[in-house]
């Protein structure tokens, strides 16, 4: 297999060509899954500042750290860095770094006290947005000294408080899984990340994106995905027959299924949606309100 440097953790790390994309494989960004680079922009990325590299490189590690282990897919390119280090979403201080721990380790426990082993933490600082091991260790001191988090070697335990805390961060219960289905317009699915998908997380769901289009440009999901899910949103903008397709068998499972479509293609639409209350959009901002609206 194939080895390329991944220039967030600085591994050298195995990759899979995936169309114009790489998908990295097992590094320190995504220890058990991979994420997927825009082959044309690993030099474009390589030659940014070292000063940009610096403030940039270890949040978006920890980005796809952190949802791939949610398990959500990550598609990249160069002009998703920028966004990504603005976002709302990534933790500042050291109390939201030290939550997305406690939330980590919520994710991989079925109640307080269940041990989760975190090997060599080095490797692992990203787990709190952290840009170096110190910041990590004063993190997990700080949670061990608020009685959060107990700490035996490597592994690492939740309190009935830090559980609580936890719990109480992710609404008291575990998302479920959603399956988001867009076309292959790369606007729209920045628009969407950034939009919507924080919408339909307030809900209790874990989105995961993906888009339909041109075959190299689309990361694949499979119908155990589908069959796991709780919820699918399927946008019809662009047509996209395998979007109709894995809709129709998400209805087959009793799934329930949100149809929306951008109005450039509301009134001219390949299948009838005779009977369906289909949502016509303009924008990112409009159609989140609307779910917002549905999902409640």
């Amino acid at each position: 297999m194939l080895k390329k440097h991944c220039l967030f953790c600085d591994e050298i790390v195995s990759i899979k060509p995936n169309g114009d994309y790489d998908q990295y494989l097992g590094c320190s960004c995504s220890p058990d899954g991979f994420y997927n680079l825009q082959r044309d922009s690993y030099e474009r990325i390589n030659a940014f500042p070292y000063q940009k590299k610096r403030d940039l490189f270890h949040i978006v590690s920890a980005y796809i750290r952190e949802l791939t282990d949610r398990g959500e897919k990550v598609v990249l390119s160069v002009n998703d860095l920028d966004s990504i280090a603005k976002s709302p979403n990534i933790p500042i201080t050291i109390e939201d770094k030290g939550n997305r721990l406690l939330q980590y380790l919520y994710r991989h426990t079925e109640g307080p006290g269940e041990p989760v082993v975190i090997p060599k933490l080095n490797a692992n600082y990203n787990l709190t947005y952290s840009p170096n091991l110190q910041e990590l260790v004063y993190i997990i001191d700080k949670l061990i000294n608020e009685r959060l988090l107990i700490r035996e070697g490597m592994t690492y335990m939740l309190t009935e408080k830090g559980w609580s805390q936890a719990a109480a961060a992710a609404g008291g219960k575990r998302a479920k899984p959603c399956l988001v289905l867009i076309g292959d317009e790369e606007d729209w699915r920045l628009e969407w990340t950034e939009s919507l998908l924080p919408k339909i997380e307030q809900h209790g769901y874990l989105p995961s994106l993906f888009t339909h289009g041109k075959p190299h440009n689309r990361v694949k999901y499979s119908l155990e995905q589908i069959a796991e899910s709780k919820l699918m949103i399927a946008d019809l903008t662009g047509q996209s027959q395998g979007v109709y397709f894995a809709a129709g068998y998400a209805i087959g499972l009793n799934i329930p299924v949100i149809w929306t479509v951008n109005s450039r293609d509301a009134e001219n639409l390949h299948v009838k949606m005779e009977g369906i209350a289909l949502i016509v959009w303009d924008t990112a901002e409009e159609l989140a309100r609307i779910l917002q609206t549905r999902l409640s």
